[in-house]
């Protein structure tokens, strides 16, 4: 897969029901597959019907990924080297399940921690 082919996903945010934006994500499905494979069919509901925050536990802690459990970091290659990185939260090595972040600003310290696989496309009338 090519830089063109990336594959996109998108979220529209809404406050008090009425729609504040839409974020454009690209996701490095050439660099990461298995990790944009787990995104995507988390965000798109094709994994089962999906909500924000720590929806097995309610504590921070949980959240599954579509492979069942927690799966292995897929690679460092990518860096959050620029604002916008989207990238997977952790409780250590090889424990990706279903939570992730998106950088405000370069985070070096996440390097070689948190696997990256994409990044912030677009906002669209975002607040």
């Amino acid at each position: 897969m090519s830089k063109k082919d990336r594959h996109r996903a998108f979220f529209d945010i809404t406050i008090d029901g009425r729609l504040a934006g839409r974020i454009v994500m690209e996701l490095y499905s050439d660099v990461a597959p298995r990790t944009c494979h787990n995104f995507l069919m988390l965000c798109t509901g094709m994994a089962g019907n999906g909500k924000g925050g720590d929806f097995t536990k309610g504590d921070g802690t949980g959240g599954e990924s579509v492979y069942g459990g927690m799966f292995d970091d897929e690679e460092f290659v990518m860096k959050h080297d620029e604002p916008f990185v989207l990238s997977m939260a952790n409780k250590g090595p090889n424990t990706n399940g279903s939570q992730f972040f998106i950088t405000t600003a370069p985070a070096p310290h996440l390097n070689n921690v948190h696997v990256v696989f994409g990044k912030v496309s677009s906002c669209l009338k975002c607040f």
